[in-house]
């Protein structure tokens, strides 16, 4: 019997209109939106549907957002899941896919994480950068090499193998970058973004989130969920809520989940929320994958 991976994207995958068909469609969803915009206390649904796209781009209200858009679809598929995963932010999702947290504790976290790591990028200024075209390896020592004690440049996202996400201090990714393209790199190029996610500049939102955190009801899954922070399958409660926190800090490892995933036996994926970035990772990691999606 084929066992399959449910994953949900993370930021970046947000549109104007998201979510707008999968609203209009379902009563249910309908009502998980007017839920979701009481626990708030403003109206996100608006926010999706018609922007501004600078309003949606906005760390605290993306995260919301995708992370509404993604659990809603997922409410609709009746699904039962052998393993699920998140990249970054899609942990959220993904956690209430597999009945680890509910929705309103999930939303509220989310909401503090949005505003969280847009202040840290206020407190603590840094840019991130793709990397397309070296290994993992290279693109580490790369990092070790452009940073100083005082300007930190590392690794962010492991998207798949060949493409990478670093996230730091500006000076130092932009050292980084020079670096990257005199070693023979494809592309290396800044990203528009409000702050130096999954570094240790966000150090101040890992600390305000951490309380938060550290009381969240969070339940034993009803299937592994594969975390961000080791890429391995995990049920247990502690280690769930270590790995919340450390993925703060810490890089997203979604080319060693998936290929994780891969050794364990997983053989469809099925991304559910916003665009299809993870469909496109899971295709140049996993060569015999079937992919589907759902948004």
């Amino acid at each position: 019997m084929a066992k399959s991976a449910y994953i949900f994207p993370g930021q970046g995958s947000q549109f104007t209109g998201m979510g707008k068909e999968a609203h209009d469609s379902s009563e249910a969803v309908k009502g998980l939106f007017n839920h979701a915009n009481d626990i708030l206390g403003f109206d996100l649904r608006s926010i999706m549907f018609e922007g501004p796209e600078e309003t949606l781009r906005q760390t605290e209200y993306t995260q919301p957002a995708i992370f509404l858009h993604s659990v809603a679809v997922f409410q609709t598929l009746g699904a039962v899941c052998d393993s699920v995963a998140g990249h970054s932010l899609g942990e959220f999702s993904a956690l209430v896919a597999c009945g680890a947290v509910s929705f309103d504790d999930a939303l509220v976290i989310v909401r503090k994480r949005g505003q969280l790591m847009q202040q840290a990028g206020s407190i603590n200024p840094g840019t991130m950068a793709a990397v397309i075209g070296m290994s993992d390896e290279q693109v580490e020592a790369i990092c070790l090499k452009a940073s100083t004690n005082d300007e930190v440049v590392v690794p962010a996202n492991y998207n798949c193998p060949g493409q990478l996400v670093i996230s730091g201090n500006e000076a130092a990714i932009d050292r980084a970058i020079e670096m990257l393209k005199a070693a023979g790199c494809k592309i290396a190029k800044k990203l528009p973004v409000s702050g130096a996610f999954h570094s240790p500049l966000m150090q101040p939102a890992f600390d305000g989130l951490q309380a938060q955190l550290r009381s969240l009801a969070i339940l034993t899954p009803i299937c592994p969920i594969y975390s961000n922070y080791t890429a391995k399958p995990t049920t247990d409660v502690e280690e769930i809520r270590d790995n919340l926190l450390n993925q703060l800090m810490n890089p997203v490892r979604w080319t060693q989940t998936l290929q994780n995933m891969e050794s364990d036996g997983f053989t469809q994926y099925v991304e559910v929320g916003p665009g299809k970035v993870l469909q496109g990772l899971v295709k140049r990691t996993i060569k015999s994958a079937e992919i589907n999606g759902f948004q």
